[in-house]
């Protein structure tokens, strides 16, 4: 086991942030992760970085000791007593990790122990030193000269230190509450750079990433801008969502607001400014995701401006009313705190990806030389994900490219190499949701005109449906469904996969498949399913999506499909087939099929581990298993469940993953010759994202 101690070198280096970021760096290497803070301030009676890391990462750590009765012992000379404490601390999330994380107190001279402090506990511990630097409006020898004053303390080149991470670099001047108008505006020209702080050089104390100051990282919901000034609720939309990227106070005329009318903008004007209120209204028909409005001095619309902003008030922004003034609103948005609240989960998980994104972990794990781990956890699924799709670029066809959600995902792809991304779609429609959206659409991301495209499709179509009688006329009138357009492109081979759903359903989606890509050759159907991200391991879930009601050589086939594509992603698979009974304590139709099905699998692929029927908890617990089934070389361990049904399979996916908060990605189709994958109308951009990457690598399997 490794222990890393978090040392922070000054005020404000986002020390909550580094310490969740590196989390999600060391999980998504396959490491088990603990955490411990040792001491908190005394100001701090709910400790952040415990709170988030038990609210988030569902991880156990101990409450801190306080800092005002650790300095009391040191004062009467016990610090063995303080460092006693520490390690039993420590001892109580040490087991079973392979990396501990150990956060130190930020050094203050008002607190004149915290750096003895940090240094005794690093030794205590044996931990490998992380210093961790604020770059944010600071120049690069300010930035030097702190890192080498903390490596003295920590010992220098006979010291345990590993490296350091500087964070917020290129961060504004002056960061108090929520910035008006670009977060950069004030930075100046001899603060350090990315390239500058990734080029430093230390000795023996190699720089192990520099993460950039990011302004949607410190962005608040509308929720808690309604919390910070105490205003009321308008009328609600997306409160809980919606983010605050900049300030617009509109107090000017007219045309001098509307260039701020822009994505992220919290709207600040009195409640009596119709014009502003219709202004922002238009904003928002015309698809610019405004932060919200906020009414300042007391002043509500009249009922005939709210009838008139209906149609915009549908589109999801938030609208507040407050009785304060409009400057009095403002000196309270600036004087606002913007760390993260403990209950904002989302931009949490935004904080931790974008942390870990800029930490070199295969640099630390070699400066300390980790074990190498062969728990795949969530995060180590994805990165594994991501990997594999960048590993063969595979070109994949979005339908629905002009829904905004989709135009976001593919250019993220584009930009990070998971796939060469088509989107069908009008480019002036594409182009014009990407400029209210504020999206970069990359050169190199491909947008095809359906009108320009489709007739290339119709004599290729009908030859794939001659036996159903297909016309000219009838396949060109089928091909003005894009979906239908795109599963053409991929029969004859122009792209690679298809991803469809954010705004069709399943079935708009699977049918043009089967009419024109059919089932693979050892494929009885087609199914589908999801991985599961449960906090320690990813689940596969089959099938959740498509079939109803299986019969027992149907069940069969999907628990193959369901464990060569675990196999194919990485995980190893063991198959539960699931039952209301284990082994032979129950009888019945259903838990005969699901017997039946077993046997099939173990006769026609005898290099498959498979056991059934399984309860749930008996294929997932060890505990359980070894009194329901203390003989089987699935039970307590199952990495692919299979469930008997629809019925049964949707209920308890939808059920995992509202109530344990997992995070799913799928369902997955499988059984297709070509890859075809469905997405959730609600599907996140992160969630199109990853079934983008699941695609991509489904591509690269067929071609091996």
């Amino acid at each position: 086991m490794i222990n890393i101690f978090i040392a922070p070198t000054g005020l404000k280096t986002g020390l909550t942030t580094i310490s969740l970021g590196l989390i999600r760096a060391l999980d998504a290497q396959g490491l088990k992760v603990g955490f411990v803070k040792p001491v908190a301030p005394h100001y701090a009676n709910n400790e952040r970085s415990s709170h988030l890391v038990k609210a988030v990462l569902q991880l156990n750590t101990p409450k801190p000791m306080h800092l005002n009765h650790v300095q009391h012992l040191i004062s009467e000379g016990m610090l063995d007593r303080v460092l006693e404490d520490v390690v039993a601390l420590h001892d109580q999330v040490a087991h079973d990790c392979d990396v501990v994380l150990i956060e130190g107190l930020v050094p203050d001279r008002s607190e004149p122990y915290t750096a003895k402090i940090n240094a005794e506990i690093a030794k205590a511990l044996n931990a490998d030193v992380l210093l961790v630097s604020n770059g944010q409006a600071r120049s690069l020898d300010q930035v030097r000269n702190e890192l080498k004053l903390q490596m003295g303390l920590f010992g220098g080149s006979k010291g345990n230190l590993m490296g350091c991470l500087i964070n917020k670099v290129g961060g504004p001047t002056h960061q108090t509450g929520i910035l008006s108008g670009d977060a950069n505006n004030d930075a100046l020209d001899h603060h350090c750079t990315l390239e500058q702080c990734q080029s430093l050089q230390l000795r023996d104390c190699p720089i192990l990433g520099v993460i950039p100051w990011q302004a949607e990282l410190i962005s608040p919901r509308m929720l808690d801008i309604a919390r910070a000034v105490n205003a009321k609720t308008l009328h609600e939309g997306e409160l809980h969502t919606r983010r605050v990227l900049r300030v617009a106070v509109c107090a000017r005329t007219l045309p001098n607001v509307i260039d701020s009318l822009r994505p992220g903008t919290l709207v600040v004007t009195p409640g009596d400014r119709d014009d502003i209120i219709l202004a922002t209204a238009m904003a928002a028909l015309n698809g610019t995701p405004l932060a919200g409005l906020l009414l300042t001095s007391g002043f509500q619309p009249n009922s005939s401006i709210t009838h008139l902003c209906q149609r915009a008030l549908h589109t999801g922004v938030p609208v507040l009313h407050t009785d304060l003034d409009t400057f009095s609103t403002v000196r309270m948005l600036a004087d606002m705190d913007t760390h993260v609240s403990i209950d904002d989960v989302d931009r949490v998980q935004q904080i931790m990806e974008s942390v870990a994104s800029h930490v070199d972990a295969e640099l630390m794990l070699k400066r300390f030389g980790a074990p190498h781990a062969s728990r795949l956890s969530p995060a180590a699924f994805r990165y594994q994900l991501v990997a594999r799709a960048r590993s063969q670029l595979q070109r994949i066809v979005l339908p629905e490219g002009e829904e905004p959600r989709t135009i976001q995902a593919a250019s993220i792809c584009q930009e990070r190499g998971i796939a060469q991304c088509v989107l069908l779609g009008r480019r002036e429609a594409i182009e014009q949701v990407a400029l209210a959206q504020e999206i970069t659409l990359p050169d190199d991301l491909q947008i095809i005109d359906p009108a320009d495209t489709r007739e290339q499709y119709v004599a290729g179509m009908v030859e794939l449906r001659k036996h159903k009688q297909l016309t000219e006329p009838m396949a060109l009138a089928q091909l003005e469904d894009n979906v239908v357009l795109g599963t053409m492109m991929l029969a004859l081979d122009h792209v690679d996969g298809l991803v469809s759903g954010a705004i069709h359903t399943t079935a708009n989606t699977i049918r043009p498949a089967l009419q024109l890509i059919k089932t693979a050759p050892n494929a009885k159907l087609v199914s589908s399913v999801f991985f599961m991200g449960l906090p320690d391991q990813v689940l596969v879930y089959g099938d959740c999506a498509v079939n109803p009601d299986p019969n027992a050589e149907e069940l069969a086939d999907i628990a193959i499909q369901s464990a060569d594509s675990a196999k194919a992603m990485g995980i190893q698979p063991k198959i539960a087939m699931l039952s209301y009974s284990t082994g032979e304590s129950g009888s019945g139709a259903d838990v005969v099929k699901v017997r039946q099905a077993t046997e099939l699998v173990r006769q026609l692929r005898p290099d498959l581990l498979v056991d059934g029927p399984l309860q749930y908890d008996a294929a997932t617990t060890a505990s359980v298993a070894s009194s329901k089934a203390p003989n089987s070389p699935v039970a307590g361990h199952a990495t692919v469940l299979v469930f008997p049904d629809l019925n049964t399979g949707n209920t308890t996916y939808k059920a995992v993953q509202r109530s344990a908060n997992v995070i799913s990605i799928g369902p997955m189709l499988q059984g297709l010759a070509k890859p075809v994958n469905d997405l959730s109308r609600g599907a996140l951009v992160e969630d199109i994202v990853y079934t983008i990457a699941l695609t991509a690598i489904q591509a690269q399997a067929l071609k091996q």
